[in-house]
């Protein structure tokens, strides 16, 4: 199968941009490229910061992935901890938060965040899809006029429940990325199976708030096997940086599926295999906590993937 290179964008001073392409892997890696830019959203070069709790300020040529690898924070928690920084439009000067160990970065729920230098609970709200309201009451005492710089809060995430079901905003980009023309697919791919039993879909396929397609998340229940959604040819299993072990299966009618943050693999490349045999395994702890990030393509194209899946 043939894979684009992924394209990013560095920064540079004001609002220029340049585009270059960057290869992440090797001719064979090169299958999984895509992944990362749909999960990461973009990759830094230099810049000057405070280290992990604080602020950093990019510089000329920075990109999201080279401020995660200095400051030794995976990719993803930086990206989830700056969810109003768009990362292909880094600007210099444009601040950047880094997390630290205590601080949390969820694909859903609240945050748990560390009141930095300049922060106001007007502009975490706005930030963090919040509301002022709802950060004074899930933090006992919290002022506005004076919060203490150190402090460990929670920020709920507007509209998100405990529950299964999915926020509003969330909702409005899910109708917005099934609104834009879909990719054709062939009549005769449906049916595929979910690749975990009874998984809660934590995220749905589409565009986040920052504009970056997104692969669909799902959150197992009880049963950490990760299945093969439709017969097909293993091309990819091995592990790749800040997405665990990942498998990549080319299917009939030129289809992919891709199985990322993967713990344990049970295939091989080149391997054989029928729909609903097992994959791999994905761990009830850890980085990843049982989650599975689930990405459907045709002919190398992001491919909503329940327009594929069993109904």
């Amino acid at each position: 199968m043939n894979y684009a290179s992924p394209r990013y964008r560095t920064a540079l001073p004001g609002n220029a941009l340049t585009t270059a392409t960057q290869r992440l892997v090797r001719p064979l890696t090169a299958a999984v490229a895509l992944v990362t830019l749909l999960t990461l959203g973009a990759c830094a070069t230099s810049g000057g910061g405070q280290g992990p709790g604080g602020w950093y300020s990019v510089e000329r040529g920075d990109t999201m992935g080279t401020i995660a690898r200095r400051n030794n924070i995976p990719a993803l928690r930086l990206t989830r901890m700056n969810p109003s920084v768009h990362p292909d439009r880094l600007e210099v000067g444009q601040r950047i938060r880094l997390p630290d160990s205590e601080e949390r970065t969820p694909g859903s729920g609240a945050y748990r965040y560390r009141i930095r230098q300049g922060d106001t609970l007007a502009g975490l709200s706005q930030q963090f899809s919040s509301s002022v309201s709802s950060i004074q009451s899930a933090n006992r005492g919290l002022s506005a006029s004076n919060l203490s710089v150190g402090r460990l809060i929670w920020i709920p995430q507007h509209g998100v429940s405990s529950g299964t079901g999915a926020s509003a905003a969330r909702q409005r980009q899910i109708a917005a990325s099934r609104a834009a023309p879909a990719a054709p697919i062939p009549a005769a791919v449906k049916n595929w199976q979910w690749p975990l039993t009874n998984a809660r879909v934590v995220r749905e396929f589409g565009v986040n708030g920052s504009g970056t397609l997104e692969p669909m998340l799902l959150s197992a229940t009880s049963d950490y096997r990760v299945k093969a959604a439709d017969t097909g040819t293993v091309r990819f299993a091995a592990s790749m940086r800040q997405l665990g072990n990942v498998v990549i299966i080319h299917h009939a009618n030129n289809m992919q599926s891709v199985y990322a943050q993967c713990d344990t693999l049970q295939v091989s490349v080149g391997q054989k295999i029928r729909q609903g045999a097992p994959v791999c395994s994905i761990g009830s702890s850890g980085s990843y906590s049982g989650q599975l990030l689930f990405d459907v393509r045709h002919a190398g194209k992001p491919v909503d993937p329940r327009r594929v899946l069993k109904k």
